[in-house]
């Protein structure tokens, strides 16, 4: 790891933590759905159907167990929680059975992404002056490279295709929620939220519309997610020119980018001034990435493959500076108090276009083809002209920064 990525500290823990924790990730992403298919015997109906009730299930979890990580220290929360994620990922060796399956699959969506909303409330209280936005850059960097290292382990167990080589797979991944609980407890001891005044409610940030919105808008800005993973394979095989393998380079491409180049990126933003702009840079970046990808609809190899490249290009940037200004935003405009219920709604977009964003953009650039495209750019375009507005509304709604407990982000 280069020395831009290595910190002191705690957010070296941080780092090692998210690092470990995301190579379980990219071994499951790659070998999950053979197993569940090939070696547990379930149909691919079963399979969506158990994965979909598991979502919703995870979409809910992470604004209540965000508050329990406030009411009870974001510490012991997240390992607690990241180890019962772990239980549960190994308990999806000991059953065949499809009801059995989908409780499993439950409690793991609830635990891990109860662990995500927890671990974001960590991230502020254990790392003092240092820059939120920088650690959380590099936290991406580091995510990719694991999730990248993950992904070849679990090439391994498909190449070796033997009910062992998969049963080993997950069994690292339980191991790796773990190991990254356990090294969370290196870092300091984090007091809890002091008690509710008298009438506030449980869950403040459900009556919070202005951080609502925020979530809203920076949900829809997440829809570049799941455009190179599974809209561009499509697009590539129905409606260009270009080679198939081509998807494998786009996806290298931009897991290279955002390791060489997202703590760059983050430097700029370190404000809310610039991290709405940040979104508005993404709006027009994304917008003009669509329009890249449309140009290639109906194209020979070569300049198929130019628009394809130059459109990739585009969307990394779009992607790394609207996750960079989305961290300031969601971190700044929380209460200091209330970080895990707040994080856990702002990073329930998170979730949700992981559930919804692959079958809606299916149906809206592969069928419907360029014009799909631009309205998908247009809806990018959107997102990151209103963002400015929605932070205004939240900053006009909230006591100023020392009354409300907001710690200042700096990249200093």
């Amino acid at each position: 790891m280069n020395a831009g990525i290595i910190e002191k500290g705690p957010g070296r823990t941080l780092l090692m933590g998210a690092l470990v924790n995301s190579v379980g990730s990219g071994v499951m992403l790659t070998v999950s759905a053979l197993y569940f298919t090939r070696i547990a015997g379930f149909s691919p109906a079963q399979l969506g159907l158990g994965l979909s009730i598991a979502g919703i299930a995870g979409l809910f979890a992470g604004v209540p167990l965000g508050h329990l990580a406030d009411r009870r220290g974001a510490r012991g929360t997240t390992t607690v929680l990241l180890l019962l994620a772990g239980v549960c990922t190994a308990a999806y060796l000991t059953t065949d059975s499809f009801p059995l399956f989908v409780l499993i699959a439950f409690f793991y969506a609830v635990f891990e992404r109860g662990a995500h909303a927890a671990r974001q409330a960590l991230i502020p209280a254990v790392l003092g002056g240092e820059s939120l936005v920088r650690v959380r850059a590099k936290i991406r960097v580091v995510t990719n490279i694991g999730t990248s290292a993950g992904a070849g382990l679990g090439g391994l167990a498909l190449l070796w295709d033997t009910p062992t080589a998969y049963h080993l797979t997950f069994l690292l991944d339980a191991l790796t929620f773990v190991a990254c609980g356990l090294l969370f407890l290196r870092l300091p001891a984090v007091p809890a939220a002091p008690d509710r005044a008298p009438g506030e409610p449980r869950l403040a940030v459900l009556r919070d519309r202005p951080y609502a919105v925020l979530a809203l808008i920076n949900m829809v800005m997440l829809l570049h997610v799941p455009i190179l993973r599974v809209v561009i394979p499509l697009w590539i095989a129905l409606h260009t020119g270009a080679p198939p393998w081509l998807t494998a380079v786009l996806l290298l491409v931009n897991t290279l980018a955002v390791v060489a180049f997202q703590v760059r990126v983050t430097k700029e933003i370190d404000a809310l001034e610039p991290a709405v702009r940040a979104f508005r840079v993404a709006g027009v970046v994304l917008l003009a990435s669509c329009a890249a990808f449309a140009l290639s609809a109906g194209r020979g190899a070569v300049t198929a493959t130019v628009a394809l490249v130059v459109a990739a290009g585009l969307h990394v940037y779009g992607e790394m500076v609207q996750s960079a200004g989305s961290w300031l935003i969601g971190y700044e405009l929380a209460p200091a108090d209330k970080q895990g219920q707040y994080q856990g709604l702002f990073n329930t977009g998170v979730a949700a276009v992981q559930m919804f964003g692959p079958v809606s953009l299916t149906l809206l650039v592969v069928d419907w083809g360029t014009p799909g495209w631009l309205v998908l750019g247009a809806v990018f375009l959107a997102g990151g002209l209103l963002m400015g507005p929605a932070v205004r509304w939240a900053e006009s709604r909230r006591p100023d920064a020392a009354a409300a407990g907001t710690t200042p982000l700096t990249t200093a």
